[in-house]
Parts: C-alpha cells; structure tokens; sequence
C-alpha cells in the first residue's frame, strides 16, 4: 500500500515539475504562472473547492476557514524555479522518475514542498476534516527574483489586521550529519535568516591607452580590496543563542571531546569562535557577516584602461553586527583603495524566533511523530526566504522543508541534477497534515 502511494504521489508531483516555472527579473509576462495555478486547481479540487483564492499578479493566497478565525497560521511555499542550465542526467523539466527519485528543477526548491502542503489540505478536506483555526497557504512566484508576491501578500493582510500564531515557509532541511562528528540525522528549523544585501563597489580613473598602464589603475585597484576582503576579518565572531542551542542540540549525537566542547557552547565561545569557521565554512558562515564578489565589470575594449571599473558584492550580514554596521565596516575597507561604495540593496532585517515558542513545539512534536529518531535543531539560515516579509504578521516564522536529502541533493539546489527521494514524498505529506491538524 505504500509503495502504490508513493508511486501516486510521484507521479503528482511530476506533474507539477513539468510544468516550468522559471522566473526572471523585471519579468511582465505571468501567463506560464497562471498555467500552473490552473494546474494546481486540477491536482486539488476540494481544497480549492473550499477555500477563497486571491491572486497576486501570478502569487497567490489560499485561506480554509476553520472552526475559530482566531490565531490562524500561515503555510508557504513558492512555485517560481530558477534557470535549469548545463548538462543535466535528465532533463530537468522532464519530471523523471528513476533511480528510486524524481529529478527536475524545483522538486526540492520548492514545488515539492508546495505540493505536499497541499497535498495534506486536499486529503483532510476530501475526509471532511475541519480545521480548529483558519489555516492559509500562500505561494509566491516571486521568490527567486525580488520577493515582490510574498510582500504585497503579507502587507495585504497585514492591512486587514489578521494575528497570525505562526508561519511556516522553506528552509532547513532533514540531514544526515549535518555537521561533521554530529553522527545521527537532524531536522534543521531555521529560526531567522541572515540579512542579505547587494553591494556596489566603484573604482575610478582617467583611464588610457593599455599600452601605458600607471600604477593601481581602477582593475588594481579592485583586486587588492577583494583580495583584502577576503583576507581580514572585518565582521565579528559572534554565537547567537539560536545556534547555542544548535550545537547543544547537534552534540547530543557527537562523540567526546566535540560532545563536551560543543555540549557547553556558551564555555567555549572564545576557541569555538575560532575553531568552527576552520572546520566547516558552513557553519562559520552562521558566526558572522560574509561578503562574496559575484560580478564585474571593466572597460569594453582589451586595450583600453577602465575609467570605470566594478564589482558587485553580496552581502549575507549577521544579526548582532546587522546591516548598518556590516556595510560600513566594508565602506572603510573600500575607501582605502579609493573606491565608492553604492548599497543597491539594504536587505531586509529579520528577526528570530524563540524556540520555546508553541510554534517550535509544534514542528518538534511533529517531527517525532513523523520522523522518528530525527533530533529537531534550531538554526539561523544563511539564505533568503519568502518568509522575511511575513514578520510583519508574526513573531513565529519557523522556516523547515520536511524532507529527508542527502548533501548531494543539497548542492544540486540551483545546480544541475536537482532531485528528491521518492521515499521522502509520503513523510512530507504526513508532516503536515500533523501540523494542519493538531495547529
């Protein structure tokens, strides 16, 4: 019976996969999104059915009325994929199922996710469930360009005044080790998330004739102050209790001495501060601010001096630095070299989360119940969610994927091959008819 299942579900997500939803800045055209909503209303006609839709310009809002409208919770995840280039073992709108997964662009990033949501909403409808509380499903299909759905979404209900208990959007995902020595399988619930903010950093010259080059011209220039940037250590060291409690948590798995070391992470803070980033830059980049270069620009002609030369920097800044301070730390830097700094984008603060809130609570029982074994583990993400927006609705924004992923399937998010376990299809339906539930 479970193997039919799963076989049913594959093919529903697939479904949905081949369906492409490649979003794209400054993009007009919504039709292809339209197209999927239809889609989506084929794959669940009872919950849709049931609950009163709202578009977005191509995002959309889904609300089942429950028992009480008090304290209602907030269910997301998008349905806009980015590009799917290079040499793919299956083509990645292709919805293939073999090797015991389904492959393609957005099955873990985050059609899966949104299916199995809904998934849950349809077959506790279909049974003639009624939820305790008001229960929405939102989905942008613009979170992998500006966040502009999940922004007027949430504004909008903000307008209306409605007091969610929590959110719940993509983040954190089920994992095997996910630091090295934390020998069992943890379920990553991001807290918070960095903020990430898109710096440009300008260098200038009278420019010239290539074949008289002066010293520290604008392309110099530049290339001391990355090279020095990724050499200093600007930003502070810093351990947020979130992660505190991600080490206590992790080092319950761990043997001795990281048990110990890892187990009193507040008694340690000094060496682990240092130690950590050497070990993985993973979680080192949960520590502080981290800056990465991603794009450049010189002069058009190869022997031609710039009088303008560029770089753009991404900037991913930590909560007790945050972004005034993590921007102003590279603005000195950058001014060394006689180079202008331009914040294209100030980012978005977000807060964190108590994980003793009944929220977090929630997601453990529901972990326990779904996956037993699995230790679930606060953490702050490195990365950018739909959910920053919905703070402005929520003190519990709780942001974890229930799906179970190996650190291959982690890295083929937004690369090539991107695929999820067949296996890991009917626990993430369970997980959140748990969570639709016992809300």
């Amino acid at each position: 019976m479970q193997d039919t299942l799963t076989e049913i579900y594959a093919q529903r997500l697939a479904t949905l996969i081949r369906c492409e939803t490649i979003s794209t800045q400054n993009q007009t055209d919504k039709r292809k999104f339209y197209v999927f909503h239809d889609l989506l209303r084929q794959m669940f006609p009872k919950l849709f059915e049931i609950c009163h839709f709202e578009d977005f310009n191509g995002s959309f809002l889904l609300r089942w009325e429950g028992s009480s409208s008090q304290d209602p919770i907030l269910l997301m995840n998008h349905h806009d994929v980015v590009e799917a280039q290079g040499q793919w073992k299956y083509p990645p709108f292709s919805g293939t199922i073999a090797e015991g997964k389904l492959w393609g662009r957005g099955t873990l990033d985050t059609k899966g996710g949104l299916w199995a949501m809904l998934q849950a909403g349809e077959e506790l409808a279909s049974a003639g469930f009624v939820p305790a509380r008001d229960i929405y499903f939102v989905s942008a299909c613009t979170e992998e360009t500006d966040g502009s759905g999940a922004d007027i979404i949430s504004a909008t209900l903000q307008s209306r005044g409605i007091p969610f208990s929590m959110v719940l959007d993509e983040g954190g995902m089920i994992l095997d080790e996910p630091v090295s020595g934390a020998n069992g399988t943890f379920a990553m619930i991001g807290l918070g998330e960095k903020g990430c903010a898109d710096l440009k950093f300008i260098a200038r010259s009278a420019g010239g004739h290539a074949s008289t080059p002066g010293k520290n011209t604008p392309l110099v220039r530049l290339g001391k102050f990355m090279a020095e940037a990724e050499k200093a250590n600007l930003f502070q060291a810093d351990m947020h209790p979130a992660i505190c409690e991600m080490f206590r948590r992790l080092s319950t798995k761990m043997n001795q001495p990281l048990k110990f070391f890892l187990g009193h992470p507040e008694l340690f803070k000094p060496l682990l501060l240092k130690v950590i980033p050497l070990v993985s830059a993973t979680a080192g980049a949960l520590l502080k601010t981290t800056l990465a270069f991603t794009m450049s620009q010189g002069s058009e002609g190869t022997n031609v001096l710039p009088q303008e030369a560029w770089v753009i920097g991404n900037m991913r800044y930590s909560h007790h630095q945050g972004g005034k301070n993590s921007i102003e730390a590279v603005r000195k830097l950058a001014a060394k070299y006689d180079i202008e700094t331009v914040v294209l984008d100030p980012g978005f603060e977000s807060s964190v989360t108590d994980y003793h809130s009944d929220g977090f609570q929630l997601l453990e029982r529901a972990i326990a119940a779904v996956f037993p074994g699995v230790v679930a583990t606060p953490y702050l993400m490195t990365g950018a969610s739909d959910s920053r927006y919905m703070e402005r609705l929520c003190k519990t924004c709780l942001r974890i994927a229930p799906i179970h992923i190996t650190q291959a399937q982690m890295d083929s998010i937004h690369g090539i091959d991107e695929n999820i376990d067949l296996s890991a299809l009917v626990p993430a339906v369970n997980f959140y008819k748990y969570i639709i539930s016992e809300a």
